[in-house]
């Protein structure tokens, strides 16, 4: 379980942190982190992460693919894990 927990942890971390990055690239007018990349880290529990980086960077906040799938993960990894967390408990 505690594995569980780091690993969403440092997903949600790296896709903040990429949002970020993504951010400053933008601004210096260099190559970006591409929104595959930016949306399989969200995808692979770090949704939150994401979403959050998103929300403080203002970053992908007009953009359709981001603005309305970060938050249906949201949601969906929030059922996820709290499921995954409760089969464990009472395991």
């Amino acid at each position: 379980m505690i594995a569980i927990v780091v690993y969403i942890l440092i997903v949600n971390i790296v896709a903040f942190s990429l949002m970020g990055s993504d951010k400053t690239l933008a601004k210096k007018g260099k190559r970006r982190i591409s929104e595959r990349r930016l949306l399989t880290y969200a995808a692979l529990g770090g949704s939150v992460g994401a979403y959050v980086g998103m929300r403080a960077f203002r970053h992908k906040t007009k953009h359709a693919k981001f603005f309305i799938s970060l938050p249906l993960m949201v949601i969906a990894h929030v059922i996820l894990f709290g499921a995954l967390f409760r089969w464990l408990m009472a395991s």
